[in-house]
């Protein structure tokens, strides 16, 4: 049952939004509701089998439960250990533990061609847990307690594919009340939300893909072109519809979970772009990856010059953004062309201050516009994996 996917879905969940409606309307939703809802939604979402192999099938309940005891286990510990001594070596070891799993299920298949191990949500799942490592190795979490860690970690709405909550931020929800007034302003918000989705998802980006994307399967440049466009835009709306759902949800159980997308192919230049576009996502690789990699580099002084270290940063996190999304070759080139693209623009800027060749005019800035939007959609191109594919 993946969520969101079609209407077999909203009518299961019906069983949850009616109490949900009934209980915050007498403002006793709160956070022992949105436990029992996820609760119940993991077991329901678990509840088939996982074809490891073909002699072998495994509750896919044992896993992803597994899977939770195993991670709050390493974030205990190692939590416990921060609270007597802060050691990289003891955050290493967690955060190496930690992606175990999802190392395992990326590239398993690869070492072992038909064996599979992996639950819905591995992936997104995964990045909720490191960054609880790193909120404690930067001593900003001094506690974990099992029902809040496991809603974390498992929230329904946003479990297959974001957006990515921050524990912090989800801390103060959690450990929030709501008022009577302040569920009715999140229900209009989920309403709202809701019929977002609806249009994006199941009315937008399915003519896009049924009139458009699925007509443009020849080989010629044209028809390259005509799928390039129709792709970015069928993308642009299933995957915003997806996370208009998930924060409509998210809303209704009293978790605002962040927005994903400010109309990013209105963006300027690439660096906007990503301000913009699966913000959660890219922001979790800027604060934990890029300027983590960038303050350890200035600190150690590996470079002579900040740049260097800064267009590194680059190329590792949108490689590991590429290699996150999957081991295909065509994800890691997506990853390597954005760090290109960063690169590129970082440099033009620089030049650009001193030549003042481009201005601040309207004319400039549409051409800015036009420009990304077409490299935006280059990317996303190499991304879907038809270039060098077989065209019919």
């Amino acid at each position: 049952m993946i969520p969101f996917a079609n209407f077999t879905f909203f009518g299961i969940m019906l069983y949850a939004v009616v109490p949900t409606v009934l209980l915050g309307n007498a403002g006793r939703a709160g956070r022992r509701w949105a436990f029992f809802i996820t609760l119940l939604y993991f077991i329901a979402q678990y509840s088939d089998r996982l074809s490891v192999s073909a002699y072998l099938s495994v509750p896919n309940i044992l896993i992803a439960g597994g899977y939770a005891v195993f991670q709050w286990l390493v974030a205990t510990l190692f939590l416990q250990a921060r609270l007597q001594s802060k050691s990289n070596k003891r955050f290493y070891v967690a955060f190496l533990l930690a992606l175990a799993p999802l190392a395992t299920a990326k590239f398993l298949p690869l070492a072992c061609p038909g064996v599979e191990f992996g639950f819905l949500g591995i992936s997104y799942i995964t990045f909720r847990i490191l960054d609880i490592l790193f909120c404690v190795q930067d001593g900003l979490i001094k506690e974990l307690p099992g029902a809040q860690f496991f809603t974390y970690l498992f929230f329904f709405p946003t479990i297959s594919a974001g957006p990515i909550d921050r524990y912090r931020r989800f801390d103060g929800d959690w450990k929030s009340a709501r008022s009577r007034e302040e569920f009715l302003f999140d229900l209009d918000a989920a309403i709202e939300r809701t019929f977002r989705g609806f249009l994006y998802k199941f009315i937008l980006a399915a003519l896009i893909k049924r009139f458009w994307v699925d007509h443009a399967t020849g080989g010629s440049v044209g028809q390259i072109l005509s799928y390039m466009y129709g792709y970015s835009l069928y993308l642009f709306f299933d995957f915003a519809g997806y996370s208009a759902f998930a924060i409509a949800f998210s809303r209704l159980f009293g978790i605002r979970t962040p927005e994903n997308f400010d109309r990013p192919f209105l963006a300027h230049n690439i660096r906007d772009f990503w301000n913009r576009w699966n913000i959660t996502l890219s922001f979790w690789f800027r604060d934990h990856v890029y300027m983590r990699f960038l303050l350890a580099a200035m600190k150690g002084k590996w470079f002579k010059n900040d740049q260097t270290g800064s267009y590194l940063g680059f190329f590792l996190s949108f490689g590991l953004m590429g290699l996150w999304h999957g081991t295909a070759l065509h994800y890691i080139i997506y990853g390597g062309y954005h760090a290109c693209l960063l690169t590129a623009h970082d440099l033009f800027v620089r030049w650009n201050k001193k030549k003042q060749w481009c201005g601040t005019s309207p004319a400039w800035r549409l051409a800015a516009i036009f420009l990304t939007v077409n490299l935006v959609c280059f990317g996303f191109l190499i991304f879907s994996g038809r270039i060098g594919a077989p065209t019919e």
